[in-house]
């Protein structure tokens, strides 16, 4: 068994092409079918409400611990 892709034959070659184009085609219609159902209920439109800012707030203590 030689294990370089240099001297393999004629249909190892196609059988990688194959392999690698059916992968290629599984994962962009994954990306696709994924996609279409996320767009349900999450997009922006102009009519969605708009948060303003509020007040500037100065934070001066903290209770987190200080790691070194």
């Amino acid at each position: 068994m030689n294990h370089s892709i240099y001297s393999a034959d004629r249909m190892t070659h196609l059988k990688v092409v194959i392999v690698a184009l059916v992968a290629g085609i599984f994962v962009a219609g994954f990306g696709i079918s994924a996609r279409m159902n996320a767009d349900e209920g999450y997009s922006q439109t102009a009519s969605a409400r708009v948060i303003k800012a509020g007040q500037p707030v100065a934070v001066t203590t903290s209770n987190a611990s200080m790691v070194r």
